[in-house]
């Protein structure tokens, strides 16, 4: 169990502190090329649906049996739905913002500094930590108990999913406080959420997890990962790339995923790939 905790809060360590390369971004660049991120957006979709589907929910179905793994996976998509309703999906430049005709983006966002801050500091420590690293930490967790092959694709199709999400969190405080050592410091704070999703979930799960239990929670993991990507990410990747190239992300990252999955399959030992 102390092996797996270590690896599992290295690995969110890993996930989280990407919101930090986002923030990273922002304060080097002035201003974030949408549609590099929105190709970027696209790209994690297709590892989380590929991970979702290929592998955490079939080998539900595979252990448990088509019916109860259905069900895991449902319920994992049904919980994070519950939690969509009630925190939204945090965006890089609000909607009301693009509508105006102030010219650039940077303008438009000072022209409103105030509630742009505000909306910054509420997607940092609300949406940004409550709605996607607390359960992803957990999600790490879960998967680094089934074995490293798990945590290892888990990691990667977070972290590159929590870079544009650093960025929605360090874009408005950065404009509107016009300090990037602000926007940086909290992009990289909400990430920390991860590793403690890692402790509260340790704390509260048994040394040992009954082996159906753990494959019905990766199943969920499954749902969660599925729902998150159809709802919100692939979305804001149509928005920001356009619909072809959000697509052409998409499938990228599916072929990646694929491979990833296939290639740690036969390069690490037997007992570490389960």
């Amino acid at each position: 169990m102390e092996t797996q905790l270590l690896v599992a809060l290295t690995f969110s360590l890993v996930g989280g502190l990407s919101t930090s390369i986002g923030g990273l971004l922002v304060i080097l660049s002035d201003t974030p090329n949408l549609k590099i991120l929105g190709n970027l957006q696209g790209f994690a979709a297709g590892l989380m649906l590929s991970m979702s589907f290929f592998d955490l929910a079939h080998n539900c179905m595979n252990s448990l049996g088509f019916l109860k793994g259905n069900i895991w996976f449902y319920v994992g998509a049904l919980f994070f739905a519950s939690v969509i309703n009630i925190i939204p999906e945090p965006t890089l430049v609000p909607e009301k913002y693009k509508e105006e005709k102030d010219g650039s983006v940077k303008g438009i966002l000072r022209k409103h500094r105030r509630h742009v801050l505000f909306s910054g500091i509420i997607t940092a420590i609300v949406a940004g930590i409550t709605v996607h690293n607390f359960p992803e930490g957990m999600a790490l967790f879960v998967g680094s108990m089934k074995g490293l092959r798990i945590g290892i694709n888990l990691v990667l199709a977070i972290a590159l999913h929590n870079i544009p999400e650093g960025i929605a969190v360090a874009l408005p405080i950065y404009y509107a406080t016009e300090s990037k050592w602000q926007a940086f410091k909290l992009a990289a704070l909400s990430g920390f959420a991860e590793p403690i999703g890692v402790l509260f979930v340790a704390y509260i799960f048994p040394r040992r997890l009954n082996p159906e239990i753990l494959e019905g929670l990766l199943g969920s993991v499954g749902g969660v990962m599925a729902f998150l990507t159809l709802h919100e990410m692939l979305p804001t990747a149509f928005d920001n790339a356009g619909h072809k190239q959000a697509i052409q992300a998409l499938f990228l990252g599916m072929a990646f995923m694929s491979g990833s999955l296939y290639f740690l399959d036969i390069s690490l030992p037997k007992e570490m790939r389960l």
